[in-house]
């Protein structure tokens, strides 16, 4: 579904993606893991059109969307779910929803995702006229899943989905991401809590310093000594 060929991103005259080559097949939740500054989130932003690529290129269903406008690449299929959430603070909980809908125009299609999300997240529709800023954490970050499904996306770049939640909502979040895997939606998977990733992915990239360090299926890497004693805290 997603391929990633020889990417190189660069800030300036810093190399913060160095020739990385990588694929995520149709179905799977694959997981990018490693360090702070490895380059996990700079390749999620560059898949999705906010970095810009120096050198390589990337294929979404065989089309190349290389450099393409964000906006462009969301109406392919490709939803992002940011580190940070970023929900729209001052707005309700059903205008953040909507403002991910704009692009729809069938009403009925429209409906069956609202149906979709407030099944996966009934929490959000007890409180639906809420200003956004003013829910918990967990349930920011689960409107920032939400808003992403809402744009009916095939694959879905799942930024630090589990940080600052407690470790009960850290639960609840992978089942929901295990849920959404479930319902059709390809993952790609950036999480500090290679634990948890490894326990939910199919496949595995260990990101050191912006290059592939190690890959494999995630059972194989969570066996693995060199990533237990990195990053599992054996």
């Amino acid at each position: 579904m997603l391929k990633v060929s020889n990417l190189e991103v660069s800030y300036g005259a810093i190399k913060a993606i160095k020739d990385i080559s990588f694929e995520v097949k149709d179905g799977q939740i694959a997981t990018l893991i490693g360090a702070n500054g490895a380059g996990k989130t700079t390749t999620l932003r560059t898949i999705s059109g906010l970095n810009r690529v120096s050198s390589g290129h990337i294929f979404f269903k065989d089309t190349n969307i290389t450099n393409m406008e964000p906006h462009r690449i969301v109406n392919l299929g490709i939803s992002h779910v940011p580190e940070g959430r970023r929900i729209f603070a001052t707005l309700t909980v059903m205008e953040n929803l909507e403002l991910a809908a704009w692009t729809i125009k069938d009403k009925n299609v429209k409906s069956e995702r609202y149906d979709l999300v407030f099944s996966i997240f009934p929490r959000l529709k007890e409180r639906f006229k809420q200003l956004a800023g003013t829910l918990s954490g967990g349930e920011q970050q689960m409107l920032s899943v939400a808003r992403a499904l809402m744009t009916g996306g095939s694959l879905m770049l799942l930024d630090e989905p589990s940080m600052g939640l407690s470790p009960i909502l850290v639960d609840e979040i992978f089942d929901v991401i295990q849920k959404i895997n479930k319902q059709g939606t390809t993952i790609l998977l950036v999480e500090q809590n290679a634990r948890k990733a490894l326990e939910v992915a199919d496949y595995a990239y260990v990101l050191e310093v912006g290059t592939i360090a190690l890959q494999g299926s995630a059972r194989e890497l969570k066996e693995d000594q060199r990533v237990k004693e990195a990053y599992l805290g054996a």
